[in-house]
């Protein structure tokens, strides 16, 4: 509490009946709004108020309960509304007052308190003075479940890991909020809690005990009573003379808990040092206090006394409930109605008629609005011009039975929305249709004729089109029947969704697109770093799969993965499955300040000495505090890598002195650079003082980085409106650093200080942003990235290229329309700048200096290793080199099964794939004396849980993959995929039957160049049939595989000799008479090779599995005689088919 603190404001809360002679009654309840500047209060006839700000203006007022039901008992906060309860019943309002529902049941006998459980905000805990206690869900309103209830509550707080119950017996249980038992008993007070709250790790009591000298035979207790919730053991309490009513802690200050008394004698306390207090007294006018509540800011707190009376105390100079309040919703002012001179003869056109560029609130909503009836079906024109006449009937023609019995044609399929995103049809779906492959087009192009629609004044309502969400729909054959290209006909890859924690793609590709950090990400990944969940190799390995993808769509599985994996983004609230309530702008910013710091001690990991990505950025600035009581100042260096936006001089000037617009709205340069000097006041400790007081600091700033990562922190509507500005995103700003001082720059202002010269000013260039797209009312809110691709293009002539990235749709967008704002649909999230001069600076200078050490490494001891299955490579003469061909086959296992939905007609539509992990990963010398020798084999240790091994088409056997058991040397996912990276980029091609699936799986892409596959050298298309490695090996090569079990050598090995088998046959032209031949054959017995099983469930796809055989001799074609070449007769790659 500082120095100013007095009464802000004092009402009485009004009673039933009319206003105007409703008499008050006293607040049983009070409750300040988080996400609001609300203070909400209940009475004892089941009424439920707000009141707004500092003047505490009546906002709403509605009946929560039957008046019957007695006092209201406790309010609590969704993101749907205000939950409160009485001693029989549950209610949720809207903040605006209407009702969501109402819950009330036969075994409600004295309900007392409600608490949130481990699921957050969508489920509660409900107790009170009986026997039983209820879950709730919040969002549909029903119990859940009835549970035993350990002792009868009258209080209950959420604090740390915990639900702090307080018992009518003076006891509190602290309860586990998954399983509701009782994991610790702690006898507090002697008769019975009076309040009681819990923050962090503690929680703070206050409570009677017996007194026979009193009037009643109890009072207060003189202490207030902590309890540590991370050690569960009772620490120092805390003194206070006055008697203890009332207790809060404090929202900012973990360990500061404020203690009161009824008469208003108030005490501020640290917890770790209880005997010094800052002590102050508040008058309850000829009362007492019968309630208290602190603010979620920390600015205010709001009292209740016995007259009914409500008040308000704050500095009135910073009067703020919540530290980021969103916008409360109020009737609007209705307009004088103008006058019109009306005569006989004036003309109706004089009337105007009202544009509205908002959704009114008459309009229905979305989910409310239901068709009704249908168009009449076009009839055939050519049905038309063929009618014959019928005496007294009409015209009758041919019925052309394009429907089925009982089935009726859906005529609203033409009027759907024209500027929605519709799923194209899968591959396979146009493989067979010859005229979608001539005829259909793609959807950027058909978004050419209306590219711009939409764009200028949209509404929510109206996003446009190429905003929206994308969704990846999936056919019987996979994700690899989805048409990608329909979204991107670009030379830039997009990333996939069906990943979790895809919400992350934007920012990566801005990341990707900043020549900076991908140069740094693409080094580390070359050098010889195998932690196992290093981001920034995971980073640059990301980042050369979308340069080399070319367009081809890419996703972002191993990063993620990796990411995930990451205890302390479970922590930070970065999963989304563990944070299903948290806005996505919140998490992308919080993923930004994450991930460049980890990046950074990354980076170091390596080269303790440099410090290049550090100094690429990060701001090196020195913090100035001073305490205003005893002005001590003290200073502190440090480095900022991202600087948080601040908005508050704008916001100050619009709320406390012309509540209008400035004639002239604050700079982006301006904000910026009060968000970098950060001048700020608040609460701290003061050694000096040796309490907690009022601490001014400032920054001055040092370097600035190269490049410039800002988080928006849009909280506001004043700051939302700022953005909405035309042109108030600048593309180039110019910051000055002299003596300690920031300066910014923009438009005219940064021409003439360059103009100038007297100061080196950096020119910055923004590279692009993430934006936060809310695409409707009952669309998710998603994330979306706007880059400027030309300072990451090689050719310095290139400016101004921007291209939208919404996930995998990829699309050219202009400038004003990327830098383009509205507050009801895109905001930015987080912001990219890098200083100009490093714009078209493309370092690949990595690949000339990749460490293949790796590939030489050996990973068991000799003894156990038989040269004639297995040996390394010679690293002097057998050093991988472009165009050296080596023979790969890989494993795969289930980590997740696909989740299926079985709609009402029957149908089933995959929801998500299956999710496979790489198990085993074998690669063959494809050349040289030692042709079809393994170097590696490489078995993969997977942490999480498997669910199906899939052993009949991947060889792998339950316990093969654990490091306690398995037979194996495991190596990690992060070495086996470094492995097949580093061969990648020193340009071997690939050999191997079915190849894309595999890379996909594993999360490499690989360009055609390097890919010499089986399937397609053995394929007719017009047959439309893809033939698999065994029956090709059973009718090429005479040979029986995969009699059992899969085995990645073998399969590779028979890749290999398949493809020397191609070359025999091109060498000899005869293999356009050999591929009919063996289709002839592979038809009459049905593409079966002997012996070849027919099993159910999760199979490889790509032709590896072939069903029995029903006849044949088993002979395959041999090689004509005038080219009587023998496998393995050439001894390079001069056979390839690419040569």
């Amino acid at each position: 509490m500082e120095a100013d603190w007095d009464e802000v404001a004092r009402i009485f809360l009004p009673g039933p009946g009319p206003q105007d002679r409703a008499l008050p009654t006293p607040a049983t309840t009070l409750a300040f709004d988080p996400s609001q500047e609300l203070l909400w209060a209940g009475n004892e006839y089941g009424r439920v108020s707000s009141f707004y700000g500092a003047e505490l203006q009546k906002y709403t007022s509605f009946k929560a309960h039957p008046s019957s039901e007695g006092h209201v008992k406790q309010l609590l906060f969704a993101p749907k509304g205000i939950i409160s309860i009485s001693t029989r019943s549950i209610h949720l309002s809207s903040r605006r007052g209407l009702a969501q529902w109402h819950v009330a049941d036969e075994n409600f006998k004295d309900l007392r308190c409600i608490s949130f459980t481990a699921k957050g905000s969508s489920e509660i805990l409900v107790a009170g003075c009986q026997d039983t206690m209820f879950r709730v869900d919040v969002e549909k309103g029903v119990i859940v479940e009835t549970l035993p209830a350990e002792d009868h509550y009258t209080l209950m707080k959420k604090g740390g890991q915990y639900i702090c119950a307080a018992t009518s017996t003076g006891a509190v249980h602290i309860l586990d909020p998954n399983t509701f038992k009782l994991v610790r008993n702690w006898n507090a007070h002697q008769s019975w809690i009076h309040d009681m709250d819990a923050k962090s790790d503690y929680v703070v009591t206050c409570g009677y005990s017996p007194r026979p000298h009193t009037a009643h035979g109890y009072s207060l207790d003189s202490f207030a009573k902590v309890f540590d919730l991370k050690t569960l053991v009772q620490l120092a309490p805390i003194p206070f003379q006055s008697g203890a009513a009332f207790v809060r802690m404090h929202p900012r200050m973990s360990t500061t808990s404020i203690v009161m008394s009824q008469a208003g004698s108030l005490q501020i306390v640290d917890l770790m040092n209880p005997h010094t207090s800052d002590v102050r007294q508040v008058y309850p006018y000829d009362s007492y206090f019968t309630a208290f509540e602190l603010a979620p800011s920390g600015d205010a707190f709001a009292l209740s006394d016995g007259h009914a009376g409500i008040h308000l105390w704050g500095s009135p100079a910073k009067m703020q409930f919540t530290e980021y309040s969103n916008p409360t919703e109020f009737p609007d002012t209705p307009l004088p109605v103008p006058s019109v001179d009306w005569q006989p003869d004036t003309p109706l056109s004089t009337v105007g008629i009202p544009y509205y560029r908002e959704t009114l609130l008459s309009a229905w909503p979305s989910h409310m609005v239901f068709e009704v009836g249908a168009p009449l079906p076009k009839v055939d024109p050519a049905i038309l011009a063929n009618l014959k006449r019928a005496p007294e009937v009409g015209f009758y023609g041919p019925n052309p039975r394009k429907t089925r019995r009982n089935q009726v044609e859906n005529t609203r399929s033409s009027d759907r929305q024209e500027n929605s995103l519709v799923a194209p049809k899968f591959l396979s779906e146009k493989a067979r249709d010859p005229q979608l492959q001539s005829g259909d087009r793609r959807m950027s192009d058909a978004l050419e004729s209306f590219g711009d629609m939409l764009l200028d004044g949209s509404t929510k309502a109206e996003v446009p089109v190429m905003y929206r969400n994308v969704e990846i729909k999936y056919s019987k054959f996979g994700v690899d029947d989805f048409d990608f290209k329909f979204y991107n006909k670009t030379k830039f890859s997009g990333l996939e969704t069906h990943i979790a924690n895809s919400y992350a793609n934007p920012l990566l590709q801005v990341f990707k697109f900043t020549p900076m950090l991908r140069n740094l990400a693409l080094r580390h990944a070359a050098t010889s770093c195998l932690f196992e969940n290093c981001l920034l190799c995971e980073m640059g390995f990301l980042f050369d799969m979308l340069e080399k993808a070319d367009g081809q769509n890419c996703q972002a599985t191993n990063f993620l993965k990796t990411f995930s994996g990451l205890s302390n983004a479970l922590s930070f609230g970065l999963i989304e499955e563990h944070a299903p309530n948290s806005a996505l702008t919140t998490m992308i910013q919080n993923f930004n300040r994450f991930i460049l710091e980890k990046i950074v001690t990354e980076y170091r990991q390596m080269s303790p000495q440099a410090s290049h990505l550090e100094q690429a950025v990060s701001t090196r600035a020195v913090a100035h505090m001073r305490c205003a009581h005893c002005n001590t100042h003290s200073t502190k260096p440090g480095t900022v890598l991202v600087h948080e936006m601040m908005y508050h001089q704008y916001e100050q000037y619009l709320r406390f002195q012309s509540k209008k617009p400035p004639a002239r709205a604050m700079t982006f340069s301006q904000i910026l650079k009060a968000s970098v000097e950060r001048k700020e006041k608040q609460r701290g400790f003061c050694n000096m003082c040796n309490t907690y007081r009022e601490i001014h600091s400032e920054k001055t700033v040092q370097t600035v980085p190269a490049v410039l990562l800002i988080n928006a922190a849009l909280h506001s509507p004043e700051a939302k409106q700022l953005w909405s500005t035309p042109n108030w995103l600048p593309s180039e700003i110019g910051i000055i650093t002299d003596k300690g001082s920031f300066f910014c720059y923009e438009g005219e202002d940064l021409k003439f200080h360059l103009q100038r010269g007297s100061f080196n000013t950096v020119v910055y260039e923004l590279v692009g942003f993430v934006a936060d797209i809310n695409s409707g009312e009952n669309q998710k809110p998603h994330l979306v990235g706007m880059i400027n691709v030309a300072p990451s293009s090689l050719d310095p002539q290139v400016e101004n290229q921007w291209h939208l990235f919404n996930d995998f749709l990829v699309r050219v967008t202009s400038k004003e329309e990327a830098l383009r704002f509205d507050p009801s649909w895109k905001l930015p999230s987080v912001l990219a700048y890098q200083v100009k001069s490093a714009s078209h600076t493309i370092d690949d200078s990595w690949k000339e200096n990749l460490d293949p050490s790796l590939l030489y490494r050996r990973w068991t001891t000799p003894q156990d290793e038989d040269p004639s299955t297995f040996r390394l490579l010679n690293s002097t003469t057998e050093a991988p080199r472009p165009g050296t061909p080596f023979a790969i086959d890989a494993e795969f296992v289930a980590l997740q099964r696909e989740e299926i939905e079985i709609k009402a007609d029957g149908t089933r539509e995959t929801i998500r794939p299956p999710r496979l992990g790489l198990a085993r990963v074998s690669v063959l010398r494809g050349s040289g004396p030692d042709q079809g020798l393994p170097f590696i084999d490489d078995y993969i240790a997977i942490n999480e849980p498997v669910v199906d091994y899939l052993t009949a088409y991947s060889g792998i056997s339950p316990g093969d993959l654990n490091r306690d058991t398995s037979k194996h040397a495991l190596v990690s996912l992060k070495v086996a995929y470094k492995k097949l990276w580093l061969l990648l980029n020193l340009g071997v091609i690939f050999v191997g039957h079915g190849l894309p699936k595999d890379f996909r799986t594993i999360n490499i892409h690989v360009p055609k160049a390097q890919v010499v596959d089986t399937v397609d050298l053995f394929y007719i298309p017009a047959r439309q049939r893809k033939l698999s490695l065994r029956f090709l090996a059973w009718i090429l090569l005479n040979e029986e595989i995969q009699m059992e079990e899969h085995d990645s050598v073998e399969d590779a090995h028979t890749a290999l000799k398949l493809w020397r088998k191609y070359e025999e046959f091109m060498d000899a032209g005869v293999l356009e008479q050999i591929l009919l031949d063996v289709y002839a054959k592979g038809f009459k017995v049905g593409y079966k090779a002997p012996g070849a099983r027919v099993e159910k469930g999760m199979g490889p796809s790509g032709g590896r599995e072939t069903p029995d055989l029903e006849g044949g001799d088993g002979r395959g074609p041999t090689t004509p005689a005038r080219k009587a070449l023998g496998f393995g007769a050439r001894g390079g790659f001069g056979g390839s088919p690419r040569r």
